[in-house]
Parts: C-alpha cells; sequence; structure tokens
C-alpha cells in the first residue's frame, strides 16, 4: 500500500485516514501542499514551472506547480515545505512562504477521483535557474514565463505562451525557448486556475 493521508468531508473537517491509492479510487477529500516560485525580473514578475517527468505514472511531460505534494497523515501544513527541497533543491524555511490560503478542487477522469484541497504558497527566488537541483526520478526540467503572459493563458485570452527553461535528455542539461498550452498544463483545472490568477494578482500588485 501506498502512504496514509488525512481524509475530510466537502467542508474541510477531518474524517480520518486512508491509504493513497483508495482515496484516488474513491475520491475522498485529502490535503496537498502548492508553492509557486516567483521572480522579478527587470522589473517584470515572472513563474516558474516544473516538467513532470516522463516516467511518471499521473500526468508524465506535463507542466505544473513548481513544487508540489500530498500532505502525510503525519505532517502539518508547514511540513510541506520540505517538497521544495525534495523535487526542485530550494531550501527555504516556512517562515519564507506566503500564503495565499486554500483551493478545493477536483479533478475525476477514467484513471483518478482527485478531490484536493490545496494550500497555496508563494516563494520569492532571487537568482534563477541556477538555484535549482532536480530531483530526476521526478522532474525533467524548470521552466518559467511572464507572468503577464501566464495570467493571459489561463483566462484563454491567448492560445499559447513563451516558456525558457531546462529539460534534461539523456543526462545532458538541454536549455531552450518554447511555446506550451493549457493542454501541457492538465494538471490544472481551470476553477483552480481561476482562483490561484486571482490570488496571485493581488498578491503581486501588493508586493
Amino acid at each position: 500500500m501506498t502512504e496514509r493521508l488525512k481524509i475530510f468531508d466537502k467542508d474541510y473537517n477531518e474524517i480520518g485516514v486512508e491509504h493513497r491509492e483508495i482515496i484516488h479510487e474513491r475520491g475522498y477529500w485529502h490535503e496537498v501542499f502548492h508553492c509557486w516560485v516567483i521572480e522579478k525580473i527587470n522589473a517584470e514578475w515572472h513563474i516558474y514551472f516544473q516538467l513532470r517527468s516522463k516516467y511518471k505514472k499521473d500526468y508524465p511531460c506535463q507542466y505544473d506547480i513548481t513544487a508540489a505534494g500530498h500532505l502525510l497523515s503525519t505532517e502539518t501544513v508547514e511540513d510541506g515545505v520540505r517538497e521544495l527541497e525534495e523535487e526542485i533543491g530550494i531550501t527555504a524555511m516556512f517562515s519564507q512562504l506566503k500564503s495565499l490560503g486554500v483551493i478545493p478542487y477536483s479533478i475525476e477522469n477514467e484513471l483518478i477521483k482527485d478531490n484536493e484541497f490545496a494550500n497555496i504558497f508563494v516563494f520569492e527566488l532571487v537568482g534563477g535557474f541556477e538555484q535549482f537541483s532536480i530531483q530526476r526520478e521526478e522532474v525533467d526540467g524548470m521552466y518559467r514565463a511572464k507572468w503577464e503572459h501566464f495570467m493571459q493563458l489561463a483566462q484563454e485570452a491567448v492560445k499559447e505562451i513563451e516558456v525558457t527553461g531546462f529539460r534534461y535528455e539523456n543526462d545532458i542539461k538541454c536549455f531552450e525557448v518554447k511555446n506550451i498550452s493549457l493542454k501541457q498544463m492538465s494538471t490544472l483545472p481551470k476553477i483552480y486556475l481561476s482562483e490561484l490568477i486571482s490570488r496571485l494578482k493581488n498578491f503581486m500588485e501588493a508586493s
């Protein structure tokens, strides 16, 4: 069996503990940790995405939240900060993260019933791509886009945006510039993106 997670009712009241695979089979609500890494470059905000490993069971080769993961039954939300170091090599204290609150959302398809309470955080990076050291079993690369462009994509005002970043091919780190669409971000449903954009916009305007 996989790791055990807390499960909740639809109002975010804890009701027990269950194995992860059963949670996704039966659609139990559970907690996850999401951290979006952003950086101001030449007075303009940028947002980073991880490229999920081609070997991942769920959503391989998709562009996703900078760092994210499930919270185990023995963990608090604060413990989620470990995902930054485990997945992308960023060492940060929980006090360095800025909370954007909780976004509940659901994904249901032929493979999964995923009902999540996503605890959303922001981490402000300094130093660009050199700061990342990715966990190759989980992540194939790191990319960034201009915040304004990502916001337009999430709102479906444009079909594609330009991203810059790197990926590993046969252990060679390859930098590239390319265009991506929402179809390549299928881990992020519209209801999640809509709320995320609203909260991130407010955060950036206040920063």
